[in-house]
């Protein structure tokens, strides 16, 4: 089997993890990390045992596809000349700070005819995976990202950073177009937005609520997905899923309601059978695979066989797309009746307030 040559490009926190799970691969050969950090970049490279370049440029002509993890705002650039050379990249989520930067990237996979995929690894994630399999036409979801404080990704706010990643699985989930967005969102700590509650209204009636937090003392990544057929819950981060969904003949013979009001009614034996005679609960047992490396997997595959990514740069896009409604949203939200308040601008206020 031909060995595909690799580029890895910015070997910072994450990008470090791509060099050394693409060096691992047998069938891919780890030409070399671009990396402007001479010492994180010689590093990496010593540790994964290819070349360390300082301009990703370099690369051009040098490799069969390459891993973009470079801070959000360089994705345009970086991808596209890359793209413009016949090159398939990996871009790390959000697939640009911009609509207008993603949409470049898009248009520039589309002109030369090569594949862009985007890295919202939670796509590869073994509970979300189990959850799509149980969740057929969602009628809501409620999703909830929350994080500790990282001192990193500050060139975007909390829905470019986390929120992204529910907005795209969402999206995949419902298969259907946004219609309307409600949000509201405060500044804590930076200069960006770090904590946003948003309403998403999808054309087919599905309502999503998403909440995602980076100033928080508790990491939770969870979602609730809601259907005619049950409830499925999974946490995201314990990789843990559970189901919920009344039995066939709950429709159609005596509710719980009914069976506890008939004389001699013994209560705490159907409070026992609420989650197996009449709602059954089930923890299905799910796979242990790396996310990460499945979804680098992916995209190696995608390379070889010249086949669509699992999540293209148009499913990147429209994420970006309704991000940028949610933060819009965001601005103009009024904290009060007749305040004309925005987030940023009342916490300016209250912090001179305060000196």
């Amino acid at each position: 089997m031909n060995r595909l040559k690799l580029g890895v490009v910015g070997v910072g926190a994450l990008g470090r993890h791509h060099a050394r799970i693409l060096g691992s691969f047998p069938d891919v050969e780890l030409v070399a990390v671009a990396e402007p950090n001479e010492a994180q970049g010689r590093s990496v490279a010593e540790a994964t045992g290819c070349e360390w370049v300082a301009d990703y440029q370099s690369l051009l002509g040098r490799v069969d596809a390459a891993s973009i993890v470079v801070p959000t705002f360089l994705h345009q650039p970086v991808a596209v000349a890359f793209l413009e050379r016949g090159i398939p990249v990996l871009v790390e989520k959000p697939i640009a700070s911009s609509l207008a930067a993603g949409q470049a990237i898009v248009d520039a996979a589309a002109a030369s005819r090569v594949a862009v995929q985007v890295g919202h690894i939670e796509r590869f994630n073994p509970a979300f995976r189990a959850l799509a399999e149980r969740v057929q036409a969602p009628r809501y979801i409620r999703a909830e990202r929350y994080s500790n404080y990282a001192f990193r990704s500050m060139d975007i706010g909390v829905v470019h950073d986390l929120m992204i990643h529910d907005i795209e699985l969402t999206q995949y989930l419902v298969q259907s177009e946004v219609i309307s967005v409600e949000a509201f969102g405060v500044s804590l700590v930076g200069g960006h937005e770090d904590a946003v509650q948003a309403r998403v209204r999808f054309e087919n009636g599905c309502l999503a609520d998403l909440s995602a937090n980076r100033v928080c003392p508790t990491a939770t990544r969870t979602m609730q997905v809601w259907s005619a057929r049950g409830c499925v819950t999974a946490d995201l981060h314990t990789r843990t899923v559970t189901t919920y969904g009344p039995r066939a003949d709950l429709r159609h013979g005596p509710l719980p309601y009914d069976l506890g009001r008939q004389p001699g009614a013994d209560i705490n034996q159907l409070k026992a059978e609420m989650f197996t005679r009449f709602i059954p609960m089930e923890t299905p047992t799910l796979e242990s695979a790396d996310a990460l490396t499945m979804e680098l997997r992916s995209f190696i595959e995608s390379v070889r066989n010249g086949t669509m990514p699992e999540v293209d740069g148009v499913a990147g896009l429209k994420a970006i797309q309704v991000a940028d409604a949610i933060l819009k949203s965001v601005a103009t939200h009024s904290w009060g009746p007749g305040d004309g308040l925005g987030p940023h601008v009342l916490l300016d206020r209250l912090a001179t307030a305060s000196l």
